[in-house]
C-alpha cells in the first residue's frame, strides 16, 4: 500500500508494568496528546490507543516522526526522562505492517492475555482519531471503519469458540483459585471504568460468588451497574468497612498515584488472608501494601501466569482469527488501490455533470416545469450509465497495477486537470 501510515508502540512485549504505568494515558491526556500531534506537529490521520498493556500512536506522515511523538508523550505524561525509555518503543513503518498490527491489537492477537478484546472499544471510538470528524479518505479511518464488519465477526468467533466473556475470565479464574478454601467468598469491586464494569458483569452471572459488592465514587454509576448485574452497592464513604469485610478486593480505580496505600491497609484487622487484585495502570494499589501482614497483592502482569489453562481454547482459535485479519488486509489493499484513481473518478463525474447542466440550460426555457423535471431525470440516468463503465475499468486497472495509462487517456479525452491523491495530502 502506498499510504505513509506508521505507528509507534510501547507494549507488554518489551516493557515492564512499572514503565507502562508511567506512560499510560487517561482520557484527558489522550485528548491532549491528539491535539498536540495534530495542531502543533501537523500530523494527520492520528489514532491513539492506551490500555494497561500498551500505549500506541498511529499516524500518517511522509517521514518517521517517532522520536518527536515519544518526546510529546513524555511531556503529556510528565515523564521528563523519556529518553531513558526509548528502547522500549517499537517503530512500525509502512502501511501494511502498521495496519496489520492495528488489526491484531484490536482482535486480541497481540494482547497479553490472548483474546482480550478490551481495546476494541478504543479502536472503534471516534474521539481517539484526529482530525475530527474522521475523513473517509484517510487510511486510519479506513482501518477503523471499512474493516470493522469482518473484525466484528472475528470478535464473535473467538468468543463462541471459547469463553462467552473473554476479558474477565483469567481474572475471575484467579479469584476462584485464591478463594478455593473459603465457603462463601466476599468480593469487593472498587472503580467502575470499562474494565471494572466488565468484571462486574461477569461476577453478576457467576454462581460461585454470591456476595459481590461494588463501590464507586459516583453513586449513580454504581447503582445502575448494580441493578444491571444484580450486585450489592457500598457507599464510597463506607469503603473502610467494605475492605474489612471482603476476602478479595478488585481495584480498577483510575488515579495518577496508588489509592490503596500500606498505611490505609495497616488500619484493617486481618485475621485471614486478604487478596487485592489491581487491574489499574497506573497501579492503584501501592506495592508496599503487601508488607501488611495478611495482605497479598496481584497486579496485571501477575495475572498472566494464572491464565494459561483458560487460554488453551483461545490459542486454538488463533488461525481462524488470523484468516480474518488477512481478509481485512485484502479489503484495505483494495480500498488503497482504488483511492489512487478516486480523484480521477470524481473529476470525471464533475466534468460530465457540467456537460449535462450546460445542455439542459440550452433547452430549459422551451420546456414546461414537468418536461424540465423529466429531462433532468433522464439526463442524470444517462450520465450515470456513461460513468459506470469507465469507473469499473479504472478499478479493474488498479487491481492489475495498470491504472496510470487509463487515467492519462481519460484526462486527455475529457480535458481533466491533473490531480494529486487527496489521501496523501495534509
Amino acid at each position: 500500500m502506498t499510504f505513509p501510515f506508521q505507528a509507534v508502540s510501547l507494549s507488554h512485549k518489551k516493557t515492564p508494568l512499572a514503565i507502562r504505568e508511567l506512560l499510560a494515558l487517561n482520557e484527558a491526556a489522550c485528548d491532549q496528546l491528539l491535539r498536540t500531534l495534530t495542531e502543533e506537529m501537523g500530523l494527520t490521520d492520528v489514532l491513539v490507543l492506551s490500555t494497561c498493556n500498551r500505549t500506541e500512536v498511529y499516524y500518517t506522515a511522509q517521514e518517521d516522526q517517532s522520536a518527536a511523538i515519544i518526546a510529546v508523550l513524555g511531556q503529556v505524561t510528565g515523564v521528563a526522562a523519556i529518553e531513558e525509555y526509548r528502547s522500549h518503543f517499537t517503530v512500525i513503518a509502512g502501511a501494511d505492517a502498521a495496519a496489520q498490527h492495528l488489526f491484531e491489537v484490536a482482535l486480541g492477537l497481540d494482547a497479553q492475555v490472548v483474546g482480550d478484546l478490551q481495546i476494541s472499544s478504543q479502536v472503534k471510538k471516534p474521539t481517539n482519531v484526529r482530525p475530527m470528524p474522521a475523513r473517509p479518505d484517510r487510511f486510519c479511518t479506513a482501518c477503523c471503519t471499512r474493516c470493522w464488519p469482518p473484525t466484528s465477526a472475528c470478535s464473535a468467533k473467538p468468543r463462541s469458540a471459547t469463553e462467552p466473556l473473554p476479558l474477565p475470565t483469567p481474572r475471575s479464574s484467579l479469584v476462584e483459585e485464591l478463594t478455593a478454601a473459603v465457603a462463601q467468598p466476599r468480593v469487593l469491586i472498587v472503580g467502575l471504568g470499562e474494565i471494572g464494569a466488565d468484571v462486574c458483569r461477569h461476577f453478576g452471572k457467576s454462581k460461585r460468588f454470591a456476595e459481590v459488592t461494588i463501590c464507586n465514587r459516583t453513586p449513580a454509576t454504581a447503582q445502575a451497574l448494580a441493578a444491571e448485574c444484580g450486585l450489592q452497592v457500598l457507599d464510597f464513604a463506607n469503603l473502610a468497612q467494605g475492605l474489612q469485610e471482603a476476602d478479595v478486593v478488585i481495584s480498577s480505580i483510575a488515579a495518577p498515584s496508588p489509592f490503596f496505600t500500606r498505611e490505609m491497609l495497616a488500619q484493617l484487622t486481618i485475621l485471614s488472608p486478604k487478596f487485592f487484585i489491581d487491574l489499574s495502570v497506573p497501579r492503584s494499589i501501592e506495592a508496599e501494601a503487601e508488607q501488611v501482614p495478611g495482605v497479598l497483592v496481584y497486579n496485571i502482569d501477575a495475572l498472566l501466569s494464572k491464565a494459561s489453562a483458560a487460554l488453551a481454547s483461545r490459542v486454538a482459535a488463533i488461525p481462524q482469527v488470523q484468516a480474518i485479519v488477512a481478509e481485512s488486509m485484502d479489503t484495505l489493499r483494495t480500498w488503497s488501490q482504488e483511492m489512487q484513481v478516486s480523484p480521477t473518478i470524481q473529476k470525471l463525474k464533475n466534468t460530465l455533470e457540467q456537460f449535462r447542466q450546460q445542455e439542459i440550460g440550452r433547452f430549459q426555457k422551451q420546456l414546461s416545469a414537468d418536461e424540465a423535471s423529466r429531462l433532468n431525470d433522464i439526463t442524470k440516468a444517462l450520465t450515470q450509465k456513461f460513468l459506470k463503465l469507465p469507473v469499473l475499468q479504472l478499478k479493474a486497472a488498479c487491481q492489475r497495477g495498470e491504472s496510470d495509462q487509463l487515467v492519462a487517456m481519460l484526462t486527455e479525452i475529457f480535458g481533466l486537470e491533473e490531480v494529486t491523491n487527496p489521501a496523501l495530502a495534509a
